[in-house]
């Protein structure tokens, strides 16, 4: 089985990216069985609506992961609670909207289950991710092998923690947030695939998605800002994962960073 997840889509450049490459990316990859990506800053940079969550499903996209931003743009409470292929991150406090995990039915037919934590350290208040993980477990894994974890979090060394928290458990531990790709992608040796970070889809002539001279004046003056996506050198990244098919242990790890100007060159 391969997954491939897909980092951080900032904005329309990140969705252009997304649309205009994930066809290259799956015929590259002879194929995949299910695409997984974060779209917390998919609508503006700033959250999720309808037309922009739709937008990606139509892509093939499987299930989108959130994070921190998920509640930036207040349409999403129109939606989150009815839509099948959304979570947002489970440790938020009982009664918050939305679901922190899920079990889909990819269009191979595989059945995989996502979960969605986000990290605590330098972050909102969030319950602890080590608890809520073990309560979702407990309930995920008896419906099936294939288990995905996005966890959303700021410091290295609480992703790192939680893998090696969750190696052997699921099949891969993807970290989100920081929009900047890490290169330690590798197998644990429970069997869990991890990267501390997959980094974003979208402008990369930017900072973090951003327009630079807004951030860099906001760092200068330190005096607020309002930040605009920004446009240049769209870059896909993500990983793909490929999984036993009896055990649902990671059998690889590939790190991706594909510029879109590239594809373009080569079509």
């Amino acid at each position: 089985m391969k997954i491939l997840f897909i980092g951080d889509i900032v904005g329309s450049p990140g969705r252009k990216g997304l649309a205009n490459l994930l066809p290259y990316l799956i015929e590259q990859a002879d194929g995949v069985d299910a695409i997984i990506v974060n779209g917390e800053n998919a609508a503006g940079g700033k959250g999720l609506t309808q037309s922009v969550l739709d937008e990606i499903l139509d892509v093939g996209v499987d299930v989108i992961t959130t994070g921190n931003h998920v509640w930036d743009n207040r349409e999403i409470f129109r939606f989150i609670d009815t839509e099948p292929n959304l979570v947002r991150p489970a440790n938020f406090p009982k009664g918050t909207p939305g679901r922190g995990w899920l079990v889909a039915t990819a269009a191979s037919g595989t059945r995989i289950g996502v979960m969605n934590i986000a990290g605590q350290l330098y972050m909102d208040s969030y319950e602890n991710p080590f608890h809520t993980f073990d309560a979702i477990f407990s309930q995920i894994q008896t419906q099936t092998r294939f288990i995905l974890l996005d966890f959303h979090a700021e410091a290295t060394a609480e992703k790192i923690a939680m893998g090696w928290y969750a190696d052997g458990k699921v099949s891969a531990v993807v970290g989100t947030h920081t929009h900047v790709q890490t290169a330690d992608e590798q197998i644990l040796p429970q069997g869990t695939a991890y990267i501390t970070d997959v980094g974003m889809t979208g402008p990369h002539d930017s900072i973090i998605g951003m327009k630079k001279e807004e951030v860099i004046e906001r760092f200068r003056t330190m005096l607020p800002r309002r930040y605009q996506v920004a446009s240049g050198n769209i870059i896909l990244c993500g990983v793909i994962i490929e999984l036993d098919d009896e055990t649902g242990k990671a059998l690889s790890i590939q790190r991706i960073r594909l510029p879109m100007s590239d594809v373009v060159k080569a079509q």
